[in-house]
Order: structure tokens, then sequence, then C-alpha cells
């Protein structure tokens, strides 16, 4: 079996081992980074929706900076919303603090009925930049 190229964000890696999954994986000149949530420090979620979608973002710029990439070099974007009707525009007014220029991430959205207790996740596919190591 191959190993996998396994990127691992600062101050994290307890959370990830706990969980038994990668953060993010390099392959073929892509970071598939794994769905993060506005989880605090301590794996619990933020509980001001606002907050956990900012938290959630930040919590994926710091996987995607791990690997030398930003959220420029973002490709394919899924979210997952609890209660989608509810939630979707206030979600989506926050979006932009993070979401950069066009053009933009090609974007799946799916709505869910349970996100172990977070009510946000966003899963993304990036192009690892040249030079990055794939």
């Amino acid at each position: 079996m191959t190993q996998r190229d396994v990127v691992f964000p600062p101050g994290r890696q307890a959370l990830y081992e706990r969980n038994r999954y990668s953060p993010a994986v390099r392959a073929n000149g892509f970071l598939f980074v794994s769905g993060q949530v506005g989880s605090r420090e301590d794996g619990s979620p933020e509980p001001d929706l606002d907050e956990q979608v900012r938290l959630a973002f930040r919590n994926l710029n710091a996987v995607l900076a791990a690997a030398g990439c930003s959220f420029d070099d973002v490709v394919d974007v899924t979210v997952f919303i609890v209660d989608p009707a509810s939630k979707f525009e206030r979600i989506w007014r926050i979006v932009p603090e993070f979401w950069g220029q066009a053009p933009y991430p090609t974007l799946t959205g799916v709505g869910v009925t349970w996100l172990y207790g977070f009510d946000f996740e966003l899963k993304v596919i990036a192009r690892l930049p040249d030079g990055a190591a794939a």
C-alpha cells in the first residue's frame, strides 16, 4: 500500500487522531480536504451560527496553508447544512468574507439532518500550486 501524503494543520493533530481521519491528503497535484466544521480547539461546536461558519473557514484555511495553498487554489466546494431552508441565507452572507473574487470554485450544497452537533461543514478540493509537494 502506498503511504498517504497527509497534511496536518498546526495544533489539531490530536483531534484528527482521536477521530481517525486525515485532515487532507495530497495526490496527483491536488489536495483533498476532509470536511471542516466550526470546532473549537477542544473539538466542541461553536454555538453561534455566524461564528461557527467563520471558524469552519478559518479551520479550512489552516489546512490549506499547511499544504502551501490558499482558498484561491480551491476548485471544488461541497457544503453541508443542517436545516438549509432556515439557515442558508444567514450562512451565505458570511461566505464572501472568505470566498475571494470570481471566477469562483464549483459548488455543491447538501441539506442534512445531522452533523455531530454542528450546523455547517465544508469540504474542498484544491489544486496544489507549482512547487508545493505532491
